[in-house]
Protein backbone atom coordinates (compact mmCIF):
# COMPACT_ATOMS: atom_id res chain seq x y z
CA UNK A 1 0.00 0.00 0.00
CA UNK A 2 1.30 3.53 -1.17
CA UNK A 3 1.19 6.91 0.77
CA UNK A 4 -0.62 10.05 -0.75
CA UNK A 5 0.86 13.69 -0.85
CA UNK A 6 -2.56 13.94 1.41
CA UNK A 7 -2.48 12.38 4.73
CA UNK A 8 -6.15 12.17 4.97
CA UNK A 9 -6.10 10.22 2.08
CA UNK A 10 -3.24 7.92 3.42
CA UNK A 11 -5.40 7.67 6.38
CA UNK A 12 -8.57 6.75 4.55
CA UNK A 13 -6.81 4.38 2.27
CA UNK A 14 -5.77 2.26 5.61
CA UNK A 15 -9.28 2.34 7.36
CA UNK A 16 -10.61 0.62 3.67
CA UNK A 17 -7.79 -2.45 4.15
CA UNK A 18 -9.15 -3.19 7.25
CA UNK A 19 -12.24 -2.67 7.69
CA UNK A 20 -13.20 -3.67 4.04
CA UNK A 21 -10.22 -6.29 3.04
CA UNK A 22 -9.29 -7.33 7.11
CA UNK A 23 -5.51 -5.99 7.23
CA UNK A 24 -4.09 -5.34 10.77
CA UNK A 25 -3.40 -2.03 11.55
CA UNK A 26 -0.30 -3.43 12.99
CA UNK A 27 1.01 -4.72 9.67
CA UNK A 28 -0.04 -1.40 7.88
CA UNK A 29 1.30 1.07 9.94
CA UNK A 30 4.93 0.45 10.15
CA UNK A 31 5.16 -0.01 6.24
CA UNK A 32 3.34 3.33 5.61
CA UNK A 33 5.45 5.33 8.28
CA UNK A 34 8.58 4.85 6.56
CA UNK A 35 8.02 6.79 3.97
CA UNK A 36 6.53 9.63 6.67
CA UNK A 37 7.99 12.62 8.52
CA UNK A 38 7.86 12.75 12.78
CA UNK A 39 4.92 14.75 12.85
CA UNK A 40 2.96 12.50 10.02
CA UNK A 41 3.98 9.32 11.26
CA UNK A 42 1.93 10.29 14.53
CA UNK A 43 -1.16 11.76 13.02
CA UNK A 44 -1.87 9.10 10.62
CA UNK A 45 -1.50 6.49 14.04
CA UNK A 46 -3.64 8.75 15.83
CA UNK A 47 -6.36 8.78 13.10
CA UNK A 48 -6.30 5.19 12.56
CA UNK A 49 -6.60 4.06 15.55
CA UNK A 50 -8.80 6.89 16.84
CA UNK A 51 -11.56 5.69 13.69
CA UNK A 52 -11.09 2.07 14.84
CA UNK A 53 -11.96 3.36 18.31
CA UNK A 54 -15.40 4.68 17.77
CA UNK A 55 -15.94 3.64 14.46
CA UNK A 56 -19.85 2.78 14.64
CA UNK A 57 -20.34 6.56 16.22
CA UNK A 58 -19.05 7.66 12.92
CA UNK A 59 -20.48 5.20 10.77
CA UNK A 60 -24.11 6.44 12.57
CA UNK A 61 -23.11 9.98 11.96
CA UNK A 62 -23.00 9.69 8.62
CA UNK A 63 -26.12 7.65 7.99
CA UNK A 64 -27.80 10.82 10.01
CA UNK A 65 -26.28 13.09 7.28
CA UNK A 66 -26.28 11.00 3.94
CA UNK A 67 -29.54 9.99 2.14
CA UNK A 68 -27.06 7.07 0.38
CA UNK A 69 -23.85 5.84 1.55
CA UNK A 70 -20.62 5.70 -0.66
CA UNK A 71 -20.23 2.67 -1.56
CA UNK A 72 -18.27 0.43 -4.36
CA UNK A 73 -15.68 2.62 -5.93
CA UNK A 74 -16.63 5.60 -3.44
CA UNK A 75 -16.04 3.34 -0.45
CA UNK A 76 -12.64 5.37 0.12
CA UNK A 77 -14.80 8.47 -0.13
CA UNK A 78 -16.68 7.57 2.76
CA UNK A 79 -13.82 6.88 5.08
CA UNK A 80 -12.02 10.22 4.24
CA UNK A 81 -15.50 11.75 5.43
CA UNK A 82 -14.76 9.44 8.72
CA UNK A 83 -11.36 10.86 8.70
CA UNK A 84 -12.65 14.69 8.59
CA UNK A 85 -15.28 13.71 11.27
CA UNK A 86 -13.20 12.31 13.75
CA UNK A 87 -10.28 15.48 13.53
CA UNK A 88 -13.55 17.62 13.88
CA UNK A 89 -14.85 15.80 17.10
CA UNK A 90 -11.58 14.31 18.53
CA UNK A 91 -8.53 16.60 17.92
CA UNK A 92 -6.94 20.24 17.81
CA UNK A 93 -6.76 20.98 14.37
CA UNK A 94 -8.89 24.22 13.36
CA UNK A 95 -11.85 23.10 11.59
CA UNK A 96 -10.92 25.19 8.78
CA UNK A 97 -7.75 23.24 8.12
CA UNK A 98 -9.77 20.04 8.67
CA UNK A 99 -12.13 20.76 5.70
CA UNK A 100 -10.09 22.37 3.10
CA UNK A 101 -7.61 19.00 3.55
CA UNK A 102 -10.33 16.50 3.53
CA UNK A 103 -11.99 18.31 0.48
CA UNK A 104 -8.66 18.72 -0.95
CA UNK A 105 -8.78 14.58 -0.69
CA UNK A 106 -10.82 14.16 -3.08
CA UNK A 107 -8.82 15.63 -5.74
CA UNK A 108 -5.69 12.85 -4.89
CA UNK A 109 -8.58 10.53 -5.33
CA UNK A 110 -9.43 11.60 -8.97
CA UNK A 111 -12.95 12.47 -8.05
CA UNK A 112 -12.79 16.40 -7.98
CA UNK A 113 -17.03 16.59 -9.10
CA UNK A 114 -17.70 15.21 -5.49
CA UNK A 115 -15.78 17.90 -3.41
CA UNK A 116 -18.90 19.76 -2.93
CA UNK A 117 -20.50 16.66 -1.45
CA UNK A 118 -17.82 15.90 1.27
CA UNK A 119 -17.55 19.89 2.05
CA UNK A 120 -21.32 19.39 2.42
CA UNK A 121 -21.23 17.05 4.80
CA UNK A 122 -18.89 18.07 6.79
CA UNK A 123 -20.30 21.28 6.96
CA UNK A 124 -23.57 19.98 7.67
CA UNK A 125 -22.17 18.30 11.06
CA UNK A 126 -20.24 21.64 12.27
CA UNK A 127 -24.22 23.03 12.38
CA UNK A 128 -25.51 19.77 13.80
CA UNK A 129 -22.54 18.81 15.96
CA UNK A 130 -24.54 19.10 19.50
CA UNK A 131 -27.71 17.52 18.43
CA UNK A 132 -26.05 14.39 17.26
CA UNK A 133 -24.09 14.12 19.81
CA UNK A 134 -26.40 14.56 22.28
CA UNK A 135 -28.69 12.03 20.84
CA UNK A 136 -26.14 9.69 20.26
CA UNK A 137 -25.35 9.27 24.25
CA UNK A 138 -28.53 7.51 24.33
CA UNK A 139 -27.45 4.75 21.57
CA UNK A 140 -26.30 1.78 22.23
CA UNK A 141 -22.91 2.67 19.54
CA UNK A 142 -21.66 4.38 22.18
CA UNK A 143 -20.74 1.30 24.05
CA UNK A 144 -18.19 1.10 20.55
CA UNK A 145 -18.03 -2.60 20.20
CA UNK A 146 -19.72 -5.39 17.80
CA UNK A 147 -22.77 -6.46 19.08
CA UNK A 148 -21.27 -10.06 19.30
CA UNK A 149 -18.53 -9.06 21.14
CA UNK A 150 -20.62 -6.90 23.60
CA UNK A 151 -22.63 -10.56 24.42
CA UNK A 152 -19.58 -12.69 24.95
CA UNK A 153 -18.26 -9.95 27.31
CA UNK A 154 -21.59 -9.50 29.20
CA UNK A 155 -22.04 -13.47 29.34
CA UNK A 156 -18.46 -14.13 30.59
CA UNK A 157 -17.84 -11.17 32.95
CA UNK A 158 -22.07 -10.18 34.17
CA UNK A 159 -20.24 -8.02 37.23
CA UNK A 160 -17.46 -6.35 35.30
CA UNK A 161 -18.74 -6.28 31.39
CA UNK A 162 -19.08 -2.29 31.68
CA UNK A 163 -15.65 -1.59 33.67
CA UNK A 164 -14.08 -4.10 30.73
CA UNK A 165 -16.26 -1.73 28.01
CA UNK A 166 -15.07 0.95 29.17
CA UNK A 167 -11.38 -0.21 29.58
CA UNK A 168 -10.91 -1.10 26.12
CA UNK A 169 -12.61 2.48 24.43
CA UNK A 170 -9.83 4.52 26.47
CA UNK A 171 -6.11 5.24 25.25
CA UNK A 172 -3.91 2.20 26.99
CA UNK A 173 -1.05 3.43 29.53
CA UNK A 174 2.69 2.87 29.17
CA UNK A 175 4.17 0.82 31.32
CA UNK A 176 8.25 0.46 31.10
CA UNK A 177 10.04 -2.94 32.18
CA UNK A 178 13.22 -1.58 34.14
CA UNK A 179 16.01 -4.32 32.93
CA UNK A 180 17.07 -5.68 36.26
CA UNK A 181 20.52 -6.21 35.21
CA UNK A 182 21.35 -2.53 34.42
CA UNK A 183 19.18 -0.59 37.60
CA UNK A 184 17.31 -1.05 40.25
CA UNK A 185 13.40 0.60 40.03
CA UNK A 186 14.06 2.73 42.19
CA UNK A 187 17.19 4.09 40.68
CA UNK A 188 15.27 4.29 37.08
CA UNK A 189 12.39 6.38 38.63
CA UNK A 190 15.10 9.10 39.55
CA UNK A 191 16.28 8.92 36.11
CA UNK A 192 13.00 9.60 34.77
CA UNK A 193 12.08 12.13 37.81
CA UNK A 194 16.03 14.27 36.64
CA UNK A 195 14.14 14.12 32.93
CA UNK A 196 10.75 15.78 34.41
CA UNK A 197 8.95 12.29 33.26
CA UNK A 198 6.28 11.81 35.98
CA UNK A 199 5.68 7.85 36.87
CA UNK A 200 4.90 5.41 39.34
CA UNK A 201 6.01 2.26 40.47
CA UNK A 202 3.17 -0.84 39.34
CA UNK A 203 2.65 -1.75 43.59
CA UNK A 204 3.03 -5.60 42.79
CA UNK A 205 5.47 -6.75 40.05
CA UNK A 206 9.07 -5.59 40.51
CA UNK A 207 10.40 -3.87 37.32
CA UNK A 208 6.89 -2.31 36.17
CA UNK A 209 6.59 1.51 35.79
CA UNK A 210 3.66 3.54 34.71
CA UNK A 211 4.24 6.72 33.00
CA UNK A 212 1.61 9.06 33.75
CA UNK A 213 1.84 10.81 29.75
CA UNK A 214 3.01 8.07 27.40
CA UNK A 215 5.46 9.16 25.54
CA UNK A 216 8.74 8.42 22.71
CA UNK A 217 10.92 6.23 23.27
CA UNK A 218 14.00 8.78 22.12
CA UNK A 219 12.92 10.38 25.41
CA UNK A 220 13.27 7.70 28.00
CA UNK A 221 17.01 7.50 29.47
CA UNK A 222 18.49 4.65 28.39
CA UNK A 223 16.29 2.78 26.12
CA UNK A 224 18.72 2.26 23.48
CA UNK A 225 21.21 1.02 25.70
CA UNK A 226 19.30 -1.40 26.71
CA UNK A 227 17.75 -0.05 29.98
CA UNK A 228 14.46 -1.03 29.78
CA UNK A 229 11.50 -2.19 27.62
CA UNK A 230 7.98 -1.39 26.77
CA UNK A 231 5.76 -4.08 28.21
CA UNK A 232 2.15 -4.09 29.43
CA UNK A 233 2.39 -4.87 33.14
CA UNK A 234 -0.01 -8.20 33.05
CA UNK A 235 2.37 -9.16 30.15
CA UNK A 236 5.21 -8.60 32.56
CA UNK A 237 3.48 -11.41 34.67
CA UNK A 238 4.57 -13.92 32.37
CA UNK A 239 8.43 -14.39 32.87
CA UNK A 240 7.76 -13.65 36.55
CA UNK A 241 5.07 -16.76 36.86
CA UNK A 242 6.93 -18.71 34.74
CA UNK A 243 10.37 -18.29 37.14
CA UNK A 244 13.14 -18.84 35.42
CA UNK A 245 16.55 -20.37 36.57
CA UNK A 246 19.79 -20.19 34.86
CA UNK A 247 21.29 -23.05 33.41
CA UNK A 248 17.73 -24.60 32.29
CA UNK A 249 16.73 -25.45 28.63
CA UNK A 250 13.74 -23.05 28.02
CA UNK A 251 11.38 -22.43 25.83
CA UNK A 252 9.07 -19.45 24.62
CA UNK A 253 6.98 -20.26 21.93
CA UNK A 254 4.89 -17.97 19.91
CA UNK A 255 7.63 -15.61 21.08
CA UNK A 256 7.41 -12.16 18.59
CA UNK A 257 7.77 -9.44 19.11
CA UNK A 258 10.52 -10.98 21.87
CA UNK A 259 9.02 -8.80 24.88
CA UNK A 260 8.76 -12.45 27.40
CA UNK A 261 11.86 -13.57 25.71
CA UNK A 262 14.53 -10.54 26.98
CA UNK A 263 12.68 -10.64 30.29
CA UNK A 264 13.05 -14.37 31.03
CA UNK A 265 16.72 -13.92 30.15
CA UNK A 266 16.37 -10.61 32.30
CA UNK A 267 15.90 -13.00 35.32
CA UNK A 268 17.96 -16.15 34.23
CA UNK A 269 20.80 -14.55 32.21
CA UNK A 270 22.61 -18.00 31.85
CA UNK A 271 19.21 -19.76 30.55
CA UNK A 272 19.35 -21.39 27.16
CA UNK A 273 16.50 -19.82 25.62
CA UNK A 274 14.92 -20.85 21.98
CA UNK A 275 12.44 -18.51 21.12
CA UNK A 276 10.07 -19.45 18.21
CA UNK A 277 7.30 -18.02 15.79
CA UNK A 278 5.37 -19.31 12.79
CA UNK A 279 5.70 -15.74 11.24
CA UNK A 280 8.93 -14.86 9.15
CA UNK A 281 8.77 -11.08 9.29
CA UNK A 282 8.10 -11.01 13.41
CA UNK A 283 11.58 -12.49 14.11
CA UNK A 284 12.91 -9.73 13.25
CA UNK A 285 11.22 -7.91 15.93
CA UNK A 286 12.87 -10.91 18.20
CA UNK A 287 16.43 -10.31 16.81
CA UNK A 288 16.29 -6.59 17.14
CA UNK A 289 15.01 -6.72 20.69
CA UNK A 290 17.59 -8.96 21.60
CA UNK A 291 20.47 -7.07 20.08
CA UNK A 292 19.23 -4.03 21.89
CA UNK A 293 19.46 -5.53 24.99
CA UNK A 294 22.79 -7.56 24.14
CA UNK A 295 21.46 -10.62 24.61
CA UNK A 296 21.55 -14.32 23.13
CA UNK A 297 18.75 -16.71 22.23
CA UNK A 298 18.50 -19.31 19.84
CA UNK A 299 15.49 -18.06 17.25
CA UNK A 300 13.72 -20.54 15.15
CA UNK A 301 10.93 -20.52 12.62
CA UNK A 302 8.51 -22.99 14.02
CA UNK A 303 5.32 -23.58 14.21
CA UNK A 304 3.62 -24.77 17.68
CA UNK A 305 1.64 -27.89 16.05
CA UNK A 306 4.55 -29.51 15.05
CA UNK A 307 7.18 -28.76 17.39
CA UNK A 308 9.08 -31.80 16.39
CA UNK A 309 9.99 -30.31 12.90
CA UNK A 310 12.30 -27.52 14.77
CA UNK A 311 13.02 -28.54 18.13
CA UNK A 312 15.73 -31.36 17.28
CA UNK A 313 14.78 -33.93 20.05
CA UNK A 314 15.17 -31.36 22.80
CA UNK A 315 13.43 -31.61 25.72
CA UNK A 316 12.91 -28.54 27.71
CA UNK A 317 12.79 -27.88 31.37
CA UNK A 318 10.12 -24.86 31.10
CA UNK A 319 7.62 -23.62 28.27
CA UNK A 320 6.48 -20.27 28.08
CA UNK A 321 2.87 -21.03 25.34
CA UNK A 322 1.58 -17.33 24.24
CA UNK A 323 -1.07 -18.95 21.87
CA UNK A 324 -2.43 -17.24 19.19
CA UNK A 325 -6.12 -15.75 20.21
CA UNK A 326 -8.71 -13.41 20.14
CA UNK A 327 -6.21 -10.06 21.78
CA UNK A 328 -10.21 -9.21 23.36
CA UNK A 329 -7.67 -8.28 26.29
CA UNK A 330 -5.62 -5.98 24.33
CA UNK A 331 -8.23 -3.97 22.14
CA UNK A 332 -7.79 -0.69 23.53
CA UNK A 333 -3.91 -0.84 21.98
CA UNK A 334 -5.13 -2.60 18.92
CA UNK A 335 -8.77 -1.11 18.49
CA UNK A 336 -9.22 -2.49 14.69
CA UNK A 337 -9.24 -5.84 16.60
CA UNK A 338 -12.36 -5.17 16.86
CA UNK A 339 -13.60 -5.34 12.88
CA UNK A 340 -10.92 -7.95 12.36
CA UNK A 341 -12.48 -10.67 14.39
CA UNK A 342 -15.65 -12.14 14.33
CA UNK A 343 -17.90 -14.47 16.39
CA UNK A 344 -16.94 -17.77 14.88
CA UNK A 345 -13.52 -16.93 14.98
CA UNK A 346 -13.87 -18.01 18.79
CA UNK A 347 -14.10 -21.51 18.43
CA UNK A 348 -11.88 -21.96 15.64
CA UNK A 349 -8.53 -20.33 17.73
CA UNK A 350 -9.72 -22.48 20.41
CA UNK A 351 -9.58 -25.49 18.80
CA UNK A 352 -5.73 -24.45 17.40
CA UNK A 353 -4.95 -23.39 20.80
CA UNK A 354 -5.75 -26.87 22.36
CA UNK A 355 -3.86 -28.26 19.82
CA UNK A 356 -0.66 -26.44 20.40
CA UNK A 357 -1.11 -26.95 24.31
CA UNK A 358 -1.03 -30.86 23.26
CA UNK A 359 1.85 -30.97 20.90
CA UNK A 360 3.95 -28.49 23.49
CA UNK A 361 2.93 -30.74 26.22
CA UNK A 362 4.97 -33.61 24.22
CA UNK A 363 7.78 -31.54 24.79
CA UNK A 364 7.97 -30.61 28.16
CA UNK A 365 10.31 -32.91 30.30
CA UNK A 366 9.04 -34.81 33.19
CA UNK A 367 8.50 -32.37 36.40
CA UNK A 368 8.81 -28.90 34.21
CA UNK A 369 6.62 -26.28 34.28
CA UNK A 370 4.56 -24.85 31.41
CA UNK A 371 2.90 -21.68 31.87
CA UNK A 372 -0.20 -21.09 28.59
CA UNK A 373 -1.21 -17.61 27.86
CA UNK A 374 -3.22 -15.58 25.98
CA UNK A 375 -3.91 -11.74 26.02
CA UNK A 376 -7.86 -12.96 25.81
CA UNK A 377 -10.46 -12.62 28.14
CA UNK A 378 -12.95 -15.00 27.13
CA UNK A 379 -13.05 -17.83 28.93
CA UNK A 380 -13.31 -20.12 25.80
CA UNK A 381 -9.62 -19.47 25.35
CA UNK A 382 -9.12 -19.69 29.16
CA UNK A 383 -10.18 -21.22 31.61
CA UNK A 384 -12.83 -23.79 29.62
CA UNK A 385 -9.44 -24.47 27.70
CA UNK A 386 -7.41 -25.61 30.63
CA UNK A 387 -10.37 -27.82 32.20
CA UNK A 388 -10.48 -29.69 28.97
CA UNK A 389 -7.08 -29.96 28.55
CA UNK A 390 -6.75 -31.12 32.77
CA UNK A 391 -9.99 -33.56 31.91
CA UNK A 392 -7.27 -35.80 29.17
CA UNK A 393 -3.95 -35.26 31.08
CA UNK A 394 -3.55 -36.61 33.97
CA UNK A 395 -0.16 -35.81 34.45
CA UNK A 396 -0.56 -32.41 34.13
CA UNK A 397 -1.37 -30.16 37.63
CA UNK A 398 -2.34 -26.93 38.11
CA UNK A 399 0.79 -24.59 40.24
CA UNK A 400 0.15 -21.68 41.64
CA UNK A 401 -2.51 -20.06 39.26
CA UNK A 402 -5.64 -21.66 41.08
CA UNK A 403 -6.19 -25.70 40.63
CA UNK A 404 -8.40 -27.91 39.11
CA UNK A 405 -11.03 -27.10 40.04
CA UNK A 406 -10.70 -23.36 39.00
CA UNK A 407 -7.70 -23.49 36.93
CA UNK A 408 -5.97 -20.06 35.97
CA UNK A 409 -5.36 -16.33 36.51
CA UNK A 410 -7.91 -13.63 34.49
CA UNK A 411 -6.59 -10.29 34.38
CA UNK A 412 -8.63 -7.84 33.35
CA UNK A 413 -8.27 -4.79 31.38
CA UNK A 414 -7.77 -1.17 33.92
CA UNK A 415 -7.24 1.97 32.83
CA UNK A 416 -4.66 2.38 35.18
CA UNK A 417 -3.37 -1.18 35.47
CA UNK A 418 -2.36 -4.09 32.70
CA UNK A 419 -4.34 -5.24 30.08
CA UNK A 420 -6.65 -8.41 29.43
CA UNK A 421 -4.33 -11.06 30.23
CA UNK A 422 -4.88 -15.00 31.54
CA UNK A 423 -2.50 -17.19 32.90
CA UNK A 424 -2.42 -20.87 33.45
CA UNK A 425 0.91 -22.78 35.20
CA UNK A 426 1.25 -26.17 34.92
CA UNK A 427 3.92 -28.99 36.33
CA UNK A 428 4.05 -32.27 34.34
CA UNK A 429 4.12 -35.86 36.05
CA UNK A 430 2.20 -35.22 39.27
CA UNK A 431 -0.81 -37.44 39.20
CA UNK A 432 -4.03 -35.06 39.57
CA UNK A 433 -6.50 -37.86 39.90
Amino acid sequence: MKTYDNLRVTTAKTVTEVLDNKQSLSVLLPVLKTALNKKDRALLQELCFGIMRVLPLLEWILQQLMKKALTGKQRTLHHLLMVGLYQLMYTRIPPYAVLAETVEGVVSLQQPQLKGLINGVLRQFQRKQIFLLTKATKLEICHFHPSWLKKRILAAWPIHHAQIIHANNQRPPMWLRVNRRHFTRNAYLILLANKNIEAVAHPKLPDAIRLKTPCNVSKLPGFYQGDITVQDASAQRAALLLQPQNGEIILDLCAAPGGKTTHILEIAPTAQVTAVDLNAKRITDIHKNLQRLGMTAKVLIGDGLSPNDWRENTIFDRILLDVPCSSTGVIRRHPDIKWLRCDRDITALAEVQYQILCATWEILKLGGTLLYATCSILPEENYFQIKDFLSTHPDAKVHETGDAISPGLQYLPSPTSGDGFFYAKMIKGILSH
